[in-house]
Order: C-alpha cells, then structure tokens, then sequence
C-alpha cells in the first residue's frame, strides 16, 4: 500500500514537523552496538552489480527509450515506498505541494486520497470544498479519472489530474464504500484556501468546534475563535470538538491545540533512532476552556496528528470520545533536505499517547461507540391530544407564565440536529449529561 495525497500532502502523514533539520550523521555518530551491527550489513558486491544490471537492462531493452534521471529517480523513489506507506522523494514540485499543505492553500478539489491495491482511496474530503459539496465521503473508491481507469500502472498521472487550474472541470467515478454500482460526480477545481478552523454555537452554553486539519496557524485561529465567542456569548459550559475525517497535519500544531485544552501532563512522546526524533511535549498551565467538559467526535477517517490530540485529551481524562475507531497512524515523519529543489520525507520515529500506548495499524478506541447512522424523521398521524392542556374544562396552571410556549420543550431542535447530523446529536446529549452531572455534583457540595 502506498500513500498518495491531494489537498494535504501530509494526508495521513502527521507531518511534524522537523522541517529544515540537518541529515543524520554517519555511523560514527551512532552506539557502538549499532556500528558494528552497520558493518556486519554492508552491501556486498554481488548486491552492486545486480543493480548495475537491471540498471542497464532497462535502459537497452524497455520498450521505450528511459533517460538516467527518470531511472534513477524511480530507484530512489522505489527504495523509500519500499519502507512504509508514508517515506517519499520529494523534488520542486513535491517541496512545493509540501508548502501548501502546511499553509493551507493549493488549486484542486479538496479531497484525500490513499493507493490501495491500485486504486484510489479516499481518506477523508475537506469541508466547504468541491469533493465535500459533491458528497464524496471516507472509504470511497476512485475508479476512473475523466473516463480513464485508475490502475496501478498510472496512479501518479492519476493522482495529477485531481489537481489543477481553477476553474478547469474533472470528472470522476467513484464506488461508494458499501455500493457497488460505479457513480460519476463532475466536479470544478478551486484555489482552495481552507480555514482549518470553524467554531459555532449549538445551543445556548455549548459551543462546537470543527478543525478539518493541522496547520501552521491552526491553533492561533483557535485561539482567536474561541475567544471571539466568549465575548459574544460568555463562558462556554460544554464543548464538542469534532475531528471527524481529520486527516492530520503538522505535528507542533496538534500538541498546540492540546496544549490549549489542558493545563498540565503529557501530550505525546515519540520515540526513534536519532537523538532528535526522541521528544516529550508536555502542557502548560492555561485551559481555553476553563474545565469545562469536552465530548471529542473520532471516525475512521480521524488520523496522525488528529489522533495525537484525541489520545491526549482522552489519556488525561480531559475529554470523552465518542464515535468510531481512528485510522491508526502511529508514525512521524521528518523532512530531511538533500538540496534546494530536494528532499526525503522520512518515517523517523513512533509516537505514543500520554498512557505510553502506541496506536499504530490500531487506532484510538472511542469510550462511546457510535454506528455511521443517518436518522430520518418518522411519518405519524397528527395527534390530537397531546397533553393536559388539550383536554377540555383543563384546571389552568395557576403559575404558568403568560405567552409561555409549553410545547416547546427542545424537542424539535434536536430531530433537527439529529436528522442533518446524527453523531452530533448524540455528542450533544452525552456532553449535556456530563455537564448535569456536575452541575448537580456541585449543588450537592
């Protein structure tokens, strides 16, 4: 399996992060123990001239003529995806795509993709991009670009043409996770500047918060947000933080947005064979939210650094997690410059939650599951009598307010959010109990 991306480049990779570093010494810089175990592995000559071979093999008998460059591009690239999923070569155009991943700007149609056996999978689309307008959703499958079959021979050109000018159209056709009859969307490209932030009020004293992925000024926005409606509205008394079809980002930007949600312990660690890719990032006093309750939605498209803050939150007892288990992405990533115009994206170290788990190929259990569930309001006969009132001769309630609307009891404000989106629904019951719970815990006191 190999990763592609469109939109984010650090798609699935958490991306931390340690842009600009310096390429690792050589042996000599390492334990004894591993110098020795370098020089039992060195490549024999016989290992050389196989290569020199194929090398050469290719190069008088292909069916078409292959320059040096391609060929030897190709071998660098395929000794890197070899490894894991996640290393690349990265040339101009890939530090390029690189720089617009981190700050959140690029021509396309907002959508996350993975190879899987010579397909394409999608991760995860943007919000408020062509892919998410369209309804392209996690775990669809991309079949065919403009007519033209996706296979595992062209999955690069294929992975290109999700990209281009604004304004130029794309169609493609997709196979929906549990369909099988193949649907055809056209979609428009965009410039797509995407606010990793998006904050609202769900009700009077809960606030949602919404991050699609983790930018460079993802946890500033946050800041600024929040506090735009805590002016407005006041102190928020629950909060629901949805990292639904999150796909990751920047690794210092996820444990600065959990930095912002706790006032102390261990964010996440990770671990590696350098000395640098052995970290610890802790939080420092300063709760945005003062302690009020957090109720944290995950999917399977929740992943890397999306999966750093979940397990954070959830392993210091900050939040409750509620819906389905996360991708599973358990691995940094280190861009290592080989010049100017190149680079090596590198699997460099393992990162554990704050509990020491690591959850790489597992993902984050939620402590509540949820099923992916649309809710449809049911068809019933009108009903007459609905209540006391509608009783004739009714004794008057001889404290009832004048005007109040007694059947207004929240009932339909919530088949309505139930209805656009169940799991948020449910988020907004649990994290209204949770806040009753102290409410009534405090009163007792």
């Amino acid at each position: 399996m190999r990763l592609l991306t469109c939109g984010l480049c650090l798609l699935l990779t958490a991306a931390p992060v340690l842009h600009g570093q310096d390429l690792p010494a050589t042996a000599g810089s390492a334990p004894a123990t591993a110098a020795s175990t370098a020089a039992a592995d060195r490549i024999s000559l016989d290992d050389i001239r196989n290569f020199s071979r194929v090398y050469e093999v290719i190069r008088q008998a292909y069916v078409e003529p292959v320059d040096n460059k391609t060929l030897m591009n190709a071998a660098i690239s395929g000794m890197l995806s070899g490894l894991d999923p996640h290393s690349a070569y990265l040339d101009k155009e890939g530090l390029e795509q690189l720089n617009e991943d981190t700050t959140g700007q690029y021509s396309g149609l907002g959508i996350e993709v993975m190879e899987v056996d010579g397909t394409l999978r999608v991760i995860a689309p943007i919000d408020d991009t062509p892919a998410s307008r369209a309804g392209i959703k996690p775990g669809d499958t991309i079949i065919k670009i403009d007519g033209r079959p996706v296979d595992a021979d062209n999955l690069d050109d294929m992975f290109k043409r999700l990209r281009g000018e604004p304004g130029t159209k794309v169609t493609l056709t997709i196979v929906h996770e549990n369909g099988n009859k193949p649907v055809d969307y056209s979609l428009v490209r965009e410039k797509i500047s995407l606010a990793s932030v998006k904050l609202r009020a769900l009700e009077p004293g809960y606030v949602y918060i919404r991050l699609s992925q983790f930018q460079e000024d993802t946890a500033d926005d946050l800041e600024r947000k929040l506090a735009d409606y805590v002016k407005k509205n006041g102190p928020p008394k629950g909060a629901i933080l949805d990292l639904r079809s999150n796909p990751g980002g920047l690794l210092t930007a996820a444990v600065a947005v959990s930095d912002a949600f706790l006032d102390a312990g261990t964010i996440v660690t990770t671990r590696g064979r350098l000395q640098d890719a052995n970290m610890q990032f802790s939080a420092h006093p300063g709760d945005l939210l003062k302690g009020a309750p957090i109720v944290v939605l995950v999917d399977n498209g929740t992943a890397s650094a999306a999966e750093i803050v979940a397990g954070a939150l959830k392993d210091n007892r900050r939040a409750l997690i509620m819906g389905r288990r996360t991708f599973g992405k358990g691995v940094v990533q280190t861009v290592l410059p080989l010049d100017a115009d190149h680079a090596v994206k590198l699997t460099t170290a393992r990162y554990y939650t704050p509990s020491g788990t690591s959850i790489q190929a597992e993902g984050i259990k939620p402590d509540i599951a949820l099923a992916d569930l649309a809710v449809n309001k049911a068809d019933s006969p009108a009903t007459l009598i609905t209540s006391e009132a509608d009783l004739e001769h009714h004794l008057a309630n001889e404290k009832a307010g004048t005007g109040k609307d007694i059947d207004n009891d929240g009932s339909a404000e919530n088949a309505k959010l139930a209805t656009e989106d169940y799991a948020l629904s449910q988020a907004l019951n649990v994290l209204k109990a949770i806040t009753l719970a102290r409410t009534g815990a405090s009163s007792a006191h």
